[in-house]
């Protein structure tokens, strides 16, 4: 590369979630990167999500980063448009972690998954929300 030359620089968009998120913010997060969904990393031991990123991995590392154990963080996608019962994904490559006996992608122990949808539903949309902005195309 040549001193003239700029290296692209990839912005990774990652929000801390601690209090329930307004939809212009979460129509934002879902714009930034696949327009109809979100990756989001929960940690169920402290109730936060790290919502955004490419990847959940960035959101992991971030909350790692600020003190949340591996243990309790698990990933998963989130689909605001979709009916309630549609919208968690509980699917990710962080969470394939044999030493917590979740040899799978898809968090297989349902008490966790009872605490990711509760957090998503305090902090994101519950049950009996749906989003006002149309899906975007």
């Amino acid at each position: 590369m040549h001193e003239s030359e700029v290296e692209p620089i990839f912005f990774i968009m990652v929000k801390i979630v601690r209090q329930k998120l307004n939809q212009d913010d979460l129509v934002s997060c879902c714009a930034a990167h696949f327009k109809t969904f979100i990756k989001f990393v929960a940690d169920i031991n402290n109730n936060v999500l790290a919502i955004g990123g490419e990847l959940h991995a960035d959101a992991e590392a971030y909350l790692i980063e600020s003190g949340s154990r591996q243990s309790d963080i698990w990933g998963g996608n989130f689909y605001p448009w979709k009916p309630s019962a549609e919208r968690l994904e509980f699917t990710s490559f962080i969470n394939i972690r044999p030493r917590n006996s979740n040899t799978s992608m898809e968090v297989m122990d349902s008490e966790i998954r009872q605490k990711m949808q509760v957090l998503t539903e305090n902090l994101l949309l519950n049950e009996n929300e749906t989003m006002h902005v149309p899906e975007p195309e």
